[in-house]
């Protein structure tokens, strides 16, 4: 009995042999090729999760710098920021944040290129469309209202469609064409949130037009 289980033994064994003669090699790439991808997935999460953390850092520095309206320090951060963590969404907001506090300090020219930075670089649809009207905003500033119209012709969110319409309507009274600045009054009004406060801002511009909006069509919207 004890040998007729040896032989079943070797049997066994060299079946196993075999097989692994046949198929041992490719077994043992797939389990290199599975290992390696799970530790290629991890090193991903963990450089994922530090670029995080170091472009969170670097953002507070970017807010902090802009709080105390240092400049050089702001366009340090802004720098840094950018050449690190481009493609992180802390980018854009960086440069929204910069572009505000150089706007507010005087430093046009600093605004632009930090919002062109975010039309050239990113990828938010959000963050695009606040940076086109912030464009917008400086060019009609500036005098230069086809630019501004046309930071204003691009596709956005419906959240910010009202806000593009109201400033297509300042562009369009800086021109002195009141009817056409009416008319995109008129979709911003109808369109804004009827809770939203920059729709009683929309009501004082036609007012000054002479439209009243107790005649307009209800407004329907989700824009805040």
């Amino acid at each position: 009995m004890a040998k007729h289980l040896d032989l079943e033994e070797q049997e066994q064994l060299d079946q196993i042999k075999h097989f692994w003669a046949q198929y041992g090699n490719a077994i043992t790439w797939l389990l290199i090729v599975v290992l390696g991808g799970f530790a290629a997935w991890n090193g991903w999460n963990y450089w994922q999760n530090r670029q995080a953390i170091q472009a969170a850092a670097l953002f507070d520095e970017v807010q902090g710098a802009a709080q105390a309206a240092d400049a050089e320090r702001l366009k340090r951060a802004l720098t840094d920021m950018k050449a690190g963590f481009a493609k992180t969404t802390f980018a854009a907001q960086s440069s929204l944040l910069a572009a505000r506090a150089f706007q507010e300090s005087g430093d046009a020219a600093g605004a632009r290129e930090a919002l062109q930075w975010i039309v050239d670089n990113g990828n938010e649809p959000a963050y695009l469309a606040v940076a086109r009207l912030r464009l917008a905003a400086l060019d009609l500033a500036a005098g230069e209202h086809e630019k501004a119209l046309g930071w204003l012709s691009t596709s956005m969110p419906a959240a910010y469609e009202p806000l593009a319409a109201d400033r297509r309507g300042d562009v369009f009274l800086a021109q002195g064409k009141t009817a056409e600045a009416s008319t995109q009054y008129q979709n911003a009004w109808r369109t804004l949130s009827e809770q939203a406060e920059y729709r009683r801002l929309v009501e004082v511009k036609l007012a000054s037009l002479g439209v009243d909006v107790a005649a307009l069509a209800p407004g329907q919207g989700a824009a805040q």
